[in-house]
């Protein structure tokens, strides 16, 4: 499974300068906005769709694990 660092309470202006200061080792951006007005948006650059499925896939799982007891997640 794929290292996963979350950013849970880091200022967006924050986030954007460290992948500013990382350029050169990111491969892909993706990302989701929760708006003031309740809609949620998410988007990606530089990656397909495939890559894209599969980053999210990776996040569900870990979600899954963290959130899961190990019996409930042997279906």
């Amino acid at each position: 499974m794929a290292d996963i660092v979350t950013l849970h309470g880091v200022a967006p202006a924050e986030i954007f300068q460290s992948g500013l200061e990382n350029v050169g080792e990111i491969e892909a951006v993706a990302t989701s906005i929760l708006w003031k007005d309740g809609r949620i948006t998410a988007g990606w650059s530089n990656m397909d769709e495939a890559l894209l499925a599969r980053m999210i896939l990776v996040l569900d799982e870990r979600q899954r694990r963290a959130t899961l007891a190990n019996a409930d997640l042997d279906l």
